[in-house]
Formats: C-alpha cells, structure tokens, sequence
C-alpha cells in the first residue's frame, strides 16, 4: 500500500484547481469577446450546430452547447462525486468535529441567498424557478483567485473554501435531481437503479478494474439522460461506487480523479465557461442593470452568500458548536465568505435548468452572475490581500 502526506496531496489539489480557475477566468473573458464582436454569429452558430443523433426526445438532436452542458459536464460531475466521496472517507469530512463548520457555512450559505434572490423577484412566478442560481460556489474560479495572493493565504484557509465548495457542491447536486426534474420516464429510471445495482454488487464482489464502473457510468449517463432526471446527476450518482481504501493511492477513485482532475479543470470547465459566459450585449442599454433577475442574482451571489457565511460561522462559533480554522481572523474568514459568492459555473448551469430556451432570461441571468461573481472575487481578493492572521501566542 502506498501512502502520500496529506498535505502533498492537499497541495497538488489546490494547485490544480488554481491553475483551472486561471484558465476559466480567461475562457469566460474570451466569451465576452467574442459574444460581441465580428465573430459573434460564428460563436453562436457554432454552440446551436446540431452534431448528432437524438439520444433523449426530451431535449431533441444534440448539439455542441448540449454535448457540453449534458455531456462533458456529466464528467465534471463524476469528478465533484469522487472529491466528496472522498473527504467523506478519507479527508477532513470523515471526521464529524472538522465537518460541523463547513457544513453550517456551506448550508447558511445556500440558504440565505436564496432567500435574497426570492425576496428580490417578489413572487414572479416566471423568476421564482432560478431561486437555485446564486446558491453555488465555484471552487475553481474562488482557488484561482486566492491563488494570485500567494502566501498571503495560508493552506489551512484554502483547505476552508474548499471544503465549504465541497459540501456547497452536494447541495447543489441535490437541488438539481430534485428542484429540475420534470416528466420522469419510470421505466429509464428503474434501468439506471439496476445499473447502480450493478456498480453496487461489483464493489461489494471486490471488483477494482477501473473500466466496468466506467462502462457502467456510461449507460447509467444514457438511462438518467433518457429518464428526464438531468443527466449529469449521473456523474455523482456512479462516483458513490468507485471504490476507495484509505491513505491508499492506487485505489480506484484515487486513480480516477486524479487522471479526470487536469482534464476537468483545463478542458471541460474552461469549454463550459466559453460556451455558457458569452452574452451579446448588442441593442441592450443600461437599464438591464436592473432587471429582477439581474439584481436578484448579482445581490444573492454578492450579499446573500457573504452574509450567509460570515453569519453562519459566528453563529456556531458563538454556540461553541465549532471553530474557526486555527489562526484565521474574522477579516480573513470574511474574505473566504466574499469568495465564496464566486458562482460561476455551477450558477451558470443551474441557470440553464431554471429558464431552458429563454434567451432574454438567461442573459440576464449571464450578466447578473457575472457581476455578483466580479464582485465577489474584487472584494474578496482586496480584504484578503490585507488581512493579518491572529497573532501567535506568545
């Protein structure tokens, strides 16, 4: 059994998901250019290109936009599948002590800006569907920009924001199956449970072959597509069968993610951001700035998630129900709680279920996502960039 230091592997994640948040930053950037400039036509017409058959008559041909938001994205979710399984086995979430904090702020985090974004809409029955859309943390793009601090951020407080990420993530994973789930075919679902029942046995048998689980994630893909639960749901639900031993590298899930993680981060996410940021800013004046959905969005992403968190946070420590990390001042705990209003992807996806085929909707979503996320990452990288840890004890 090979066994790594847990903060050589902390490391290697963190430096991973830095580097991808870099190149996110920079897709997203790329998409604005080009939604608004001589190759914008190209831009669009590329993303709606039919490029294949019919897998789902639910969602019709497919196209580039949907092999990347129902295909590659599926991948995306298998990878947030294998961290959460593993930190619940192996990392700081298999320990209910260091789990209390992360999961109070991940939840209070969620809740509140929700909340924001309802209170906003007032009601709108249109617009209550994207009450999800400012719940969402981007791991990638939050890393990446604490990574242009450098060593003004300690690990410790990295390994925060990412643990917050992590727990955010299976909220998210849950609103999705059950929040955006319309016009179940049974018969599929009951074909994708005999599959899990499949990746299940083959776990509970020994099986530590890599590829069965991954054709069986394959077709449980196909069956989830087919059976009107989105089909990324797929990715975390056949994550909960790769097997894991503890401290142990060559295990399967290790394997797999690892060999996932470069992918995800500077192919798949970067491809997502480049196909969902863009947004054509053509005949549209100042005034969309405050369109419901706009504000609802920036202020959730901004104003719900800071206060979320910070306010979850004190409130346990307060209750003596946990701690902050070791060292960190609230100035620094409040910089996490402002990056963490970075929503991005997971608020860009969670968009497109909320309001599919809307496109003035959607655009307001884009831009309103994009501001409470610049937002947040602005505010968040200045309060860090000047926060002092607590003194040592002397």
């Amino acid at each position: 059994m090979i066994r790594s230091s847990p903060v050589s592997a902390l490391r290697a994640f963190l430096q991973d998901e830095a580097a991808g948040g870099i190149v996110l930053i920079a897709a997203a950037v790329l998409a604005m250019i080009a939604a608004n400039s001589s190759v914008a036509e190209s831009y669009f017409h590329l993303l709606h290109a039919e490029t294949g058959p019919v897998i789902s008559p639910a969602i019709g041909a497919m196209t580039v936009h949907l092999w990347i938001n129902d295909g590659l994205m599926a991948v995306f979710f298998l990878l947030v599948g294998l961290e959460i399984k593993r930190e619940l086995v192996d990392g700081d979430l298999s320990d209910a002590r260091k789990r209390r904090l992360p999961v109070v702020a991940a939840a209070a985090g969620m809740i509140v800006p929700a909340l924001v974004y309802l209170v906003v809409v007032r009601g709108d029955a249109t617009l209550t569907r994207g009450w999800a859309i400012p719940a969402a943390t981007d791991i990638a793009f939050a890393i990446g920009v604490m990574a242009l601090l450098g060593s003004r951020v300690s690990a410790s407080l990295k390994l925060f924001l990412t643990t917050i990420a992590i727990v955010d993530d299976m909220g998210a994973v849950a609103i999705i199956a059950i929040g955006y789930t319309q016009g179940l075919d049974i018969a599929a679902l009951a074909a994708a449970a005999g599959v899990l029942a499949i990746m299940a046995a083959m776990n509970r048998h020994g099986v530590r072959r890599l590829t069965p689980y991954l054709l069986a994630a394959a077709v449980l893909w196909w069956l989830v597509l087919l059976s009107g639960v989105h089909a990324t749901v797929a990715g975390v639900l056949a994550a909960i069968f790769i097997p894991i031993e503890r401290d142990d590298q060559r295990s399967p899930l290790h394997i797999l993610e690892h060999a996932l993680s470069p992918w995800v981060a500077f192919m798949i996410v970067p491809l997502f951001g480049f196909a969902n940021a863009g947004v054509s800013l053509a005949g549209m004046s100042m005034s969309v700035l405050i369109e419901p959905v706009v504000i609802a969005v920036a202020a959730g992403l901004f104003l719900g998630k800071q206060v979320g968190i910070l306010g979850g946070i004190a409130l346990a420590e307060k209750l003596g129900f946990a701690r902050r990390p070791g060292r960190a001042s609230w100035a620094q705990i409040y910089g996490v709680a402002l990056l963490a209003g970075i929503g991005f992807t997971m608020s860009l996806f969670i968009g497109g279920l909320a309001f599919p085929g809307n496109a003035p909707l959607m655009d307001e979503v884009k831009i309103g996502v994009l501001g409470g996320s610049i937002l947040s990452a602005l505010a968040g990288f200045c309060v860090l960039r000047f926060a002092k840890p607590v003194p040592e004890a002397t």
